[in-house]
């Protein structure tokens, strides 16, 4: 492996600094808030879907692993299939009351919008 990749330098195309080191971005984990403290929104949409609905969940703030262990925990209670797209949950079909109540009986701030 090259010690010096240049796709992963971002913004940075050439430097007359002989003393320059290029430093990779550090990511900074982030931590998933408890149940309590997220507010979750849940809504439908219908656009660009083909007139199909979809309930999105949104607002959590965790990892990406923790999201997907949520969003599959809900698809399971729901029977219905949906994914995980963009730092929000997408399941088909209207099921806004039953995640409210699930989502509730979990412990998450959660309510309805539009």
């Amino acid at each position: 492996m090259k010690k010096n990749d240049w796709k992963k330098r971002d913004g940075v195309v050439y430097s007359t600094d002989s003393n320059f080191g290029y430093a990779e971005p550090t990511s900074s984990a982030q931590t998933t808030l408890a149940p309590d403290k997220q507010q979750l929104k849940i809504f439908i949409d219908r656009t660009g879907r083909a007139g199909k609905q979809v309930t999105i969940v949104s607002g959590f703030v965790g990892t990406l692993d923790d999201l997907e262990t949520l969003c599959k925990k809900l698809k399971t209670k729901c029977g219905t299939g949906g994914s995980v797209k963009d730092g929000e949950i997408l399941i088909q079909g209207d099921t806004r009351e039953k995640l409210l109540q699930l989502l509730t009986l979990d412990g998450y701030r959660a309510k309805t919008t539009g």
